[in-house]
C-alpha cells in the first residue's frame, strides 16, 4: 500500500469532487488559473470554500498576465463595434483588471 500524500497544512485530501464544464467555460477556468498562479485543485477550492484569493506576483504569474494582455488587445483591435464583446471575454478582462489593480496596491508593480 503506497504512503498517503498530505498537503501543506497536514490535511490527508482523499476526497474528489468532479463536474462537467462546457469547453468555453474550461478554457475561461483555465484563464483564470493561469493569471492566480494556484494550481487548478488550489483555485478551485478556494474559490468553492469562498476563500479569498491573493495573487502573488512571480515570473509564471506576469507571464499569464503579459499573454492575457496580447490577447486582450489583440481582441480589441478586431471589434468593429461594442455588440460585439462577449460577456467571457469582459469577465476576463475584469479579472484581470481586478488582479492588477491588487499587484499595484500591494507595491508588486510600479505605479
Amino acid at each position: 500500500m503506497s504512503a498517503k500524500n498530505y498537503d501543506d497544512h497536514n490535511r490527508w485530501r482523499n476526497k474528489t469532487v468532479a463536474f462537467r464544464m462546457s469547453p468555453e467555460e474550461a478554457e475561461q477556468l483555465d484563464k483564470f488559473v493561469k493569471i492566480s498562479g494556484y494550481t487548478k485543485q488550489d483555485y478551485l477550492i478556494k474559490r468553492a470554500l469562498q476563500q479569498e484569493i491573493k495573487v502573488v506576483g512571480n515570473p509564471r504569474v506576469y507571464k499569464a498576465l503579459k499573454i492575457q494582455m496580447s490577447e486582450i488587445y489583440s481582441e480589441l483591435k478586431r471589434f468593429e463595434k461594442c455588440e460585439d464583446i462577449t460577456e467571457e471575454f469582459l469577465d476576463v478582462l475584469d479579472h484581470i483588471a481586478t488582479l492588477l489593480e491588487g499587484l499595484k496596491g500591494a507595491g508588486a508593480i510600479g505605479r
